[in-house]
């Protein structure tokens, strides 16, 4: 689903250069439920960036789902990232102003869905993430965890084969937090393939494995345990 070959990312002012990456070496398979960790710091935030088409690189080879991307034009890479790609904050970003209905429907009024389809991903989305009854209620009025679970809705809603979660508990009590993974697992049961950046050691833990950035490399891998049985388990990471 993602390599990443030598990928590396400088960025450069007039008296500064900075190696948010470093030749990393990166590839996780369809299917499979990865979580990365490290300091902060450590480069975290930019690969997601980076896999997430939301930010170009300085180095190396990066291939999507079997396209290479490394060159594409922005407007290619938007496209791409329309269709392929779901993103999940720490802070919701749910629209304050427009109720949980309207919230999931914004993508997909981007891509172009007729209103009949976008009718029924919504209502679907909603349904998985157990907010089926709560369509017409607002952000506000919702707790914290159910926000989240309504911002995963909406990244459900566009079909992605890769969802991208960047500290997805992070505003969440303990309990939230485990509600939230819970959901995410059972989302990457039925065959999405999950990145999740994380500095939660027990949510990281849950993952089917773990990558460890450090200075912009992945500097240590955790392998799945020999009792798991998810959906793969047989990528590998490598940092320079």
């Amino acid at each position: 689903m993602l390599q990443m070959n030598q990928i590396a990312k400088v960025y450069r002012t007039e008296l500064v250069e900075t190696h948010a990456l470093r030749a990393l070496d990166l590839q996780v398979a369809e299917g499979e439920f990865v979580a990365v960790t490290g300091p902060s710091g450590s480069g975290k935030t930019t690969f997601l960036n980076i896999a997430g088409l939301l930010e170009s690189f300085t180095g190396g080879t990066y291939i999507l789902d079997g396209e290479n991307v490394s060159n594409l034009s922005d407007a290619a890479r938007s496209h791409l990232r329309n269709q392929k790609i779901g993103f999940i904050f720490q802070g919701f970003n749910l629209i304050p102003d427009l109720n949980l209905f309207d919230n999931v429907d914004v993508p997909l009024r981007y891509r172009g869905v007729s209103a009949k389809e976008r009718k029924e991903r919504i209502e679907h989305a909603l349904s998985e993430v157990g907010l089926g009854s709560r369509m017409k209620h607002y952000p506000g009025e919702l707790s914290g965890g159910q926000q989240q679970r309504a911002a995963i809705a909406r990244a459900l809603a566009g079909s992605p084969r890769l969802l991208l979660a960047d500290e997805p508990t992070g505003n969440l009590d303990t309990q939230m937090a485990r509600s939230i993974m819970e959901l995410l697992e059972d989302i990457n049961s039925k065959g999405t393939t999950i990145v999740m950046v994380t500095h939660d050691p027990e949510l990281a833990a849950r993952a089917q494995r773990n990558v460890h950035m450090v200075d912009g490399v992945a500097t240590d891998i955790v392998r799945p345990s020999p009792l798991f049985t998810g959906n793969q388990a047989t990528a590998a990471v490598a940092g320079a």
